[in-house]
């Protein structure tokens, strides 16, 4: 997964800095680069011992955003929990000595096992698939469970009102990425489909879900897991730099994604549902309800009755996004060729999250007698 390195660093400063701070790390060091960490670059370094470890750094030149690119919350949480049962990396240090290799980075243990970027999780036996989605899961109640304060994190964000912190960033986001302007069309990249109506709903005190506080990834899903190179359970999760602290159901809902997108036309039109998800097509696959129960189960609270609205959510959070994707590629900032595919998708996405809003009005309004 590493190879070479597309962001060079000063490894000469960077062996000089472990010399005298990380003893366990014997210089000097080959420094590869893995090819994901398109936020923050990432690196594979082996020692002279041959033991591999991982760095996280900022990237190079001015960053667009003060609040991206957070390695020190990384490393903070990361930090914090290993004092506790949720499987992460070791942290072993954190410089944010921009003069060392030209911005702040943290190193953390190599974890040998397996990633899959598919969560349908091909290659591996039925029953082992259903272990490893139960380990996704119990992996996930087990950091929900921790006290934030148990682990002198309580300021690593605010105890209440989550949901209503995202839509107003949401809307301020949103608003900016709408009057991109397309530099060759001239055409901007407008706004999401119903966006005001599915505000509307999702700020409605009615509407949400119990107010809840826990730590939260902010990208759980199952190519942010290493599984054990054998054995059908998770022994880290990977890319907090999202992580705070927040309600829970963000996360479980982002974890079933694949669920959801799996049956509905309008994400099947645009490649965003995978067959592999449809009822019994996968042979050991954890059916959505079994693993909601077994969170449940785990966790000590029964996320069943907020799913809709959850699900609803983390689609709409989806679509914008993507409309983010589509702005950077109308204004040609975005280098991916399939950027300016999501500018097709984003719309079709949405129109999914006010699917799921007139699902939950449908299922949670009682008539009148």
């Amino acid at each position: 997964m590493a190879g070479v390195v597309r962001q060079p660093i000063d490894v000469v400063s960077l062996e000089r800095y472990i010399a005298a701070n990380v003893p366990e790390i014997n210089v000097p060091v080959d420094v590869k680069q893995f090819g994901y960490g398109q936020s923050n670059p990432t690196y594979q370094l082996t020692d002279k011992a041959g033991r591999k470890y991982v760095m996280r750094k900022k990237p190079p030149g001015q960053l667009l955003s003060k609040t991206a690119h957070k390695v020190e919350r990384e490393y903070r949480i990361i930090h914090a929990l290993e004092k506790t049962d949720v499987p992460v990396p070791r942290a072993l240090c954190l410089c944010e000595d921009d003069s060392v290799i030209g911005t702040a980075f943290y190193i953390m243990t190599f974890l040998d096992g397996r990633i899959f970027e598919d969560p349908a999780m091909p290659g591996v036996t039925p029953a082992e698939r259903t272990k490893m989605w139960h380990s996704a899961i119990i992996a996930l109640a087990k950091f929900h469970s921790v006290d934030p304060k148990s682990v002198g994190m309580e300021s690593f964000g605010k105890s209440s009102g989550f949901y209503n912190r995202q839509l107003a960033t949401f809307n301020t986001i949103s608003d900016a990425q709408a009057k991109a302007v397309d530099m060759k069309t001239k055409k901007p990249v407008g706004k999401i489909p119903h966006q005001d109506d599915i505000v509307a709903f999702f700020s409605d005190p009615k509407t949400q879900p119990k107010d809840r506080s826990s730590f939260v990834h902010g990208d759980y899903k199952i190519d942010n897991l290493v599984f054990h190179k054998t054995e059908p359970r998770v022994i880290g999760i990977l890319d907090w730099e999202m992580s705070t602290i927040g309600h829970p159901l963000s996360d479980l809902a982002n974890l079933l994604t694949p669920f959801l997108t799996a049956t509905s036309e309008k994400t099947i039109s645009i490649g965003r549902g995978s067959q592999a998800f449809h009822p019994g097509a996968t042979e050991g696959l954890p059916s959505r309800e079994q693993l909601i129960s077994w969170y449940s189960e785990a966790a000590g609270w029964d996320p069943a009755p907020d799913m809709t609205w959850g699900d609803a959510f983390g689609i709409y959070r989806g679509s914008i996004i993507m409309q983010g994707i589509a702005a950077r590629y109308a204004l040609r900032q975005a280098s991916s060729t399939k950027a300016k595919d999501y500018g097709v998708q984003m719309k079709p996405f949405a129109e999914f999250a006010w699917d799921l809003v007139q699902k939950y009005k449908e299922t949670h309004e009682r008539p009148r007698l």
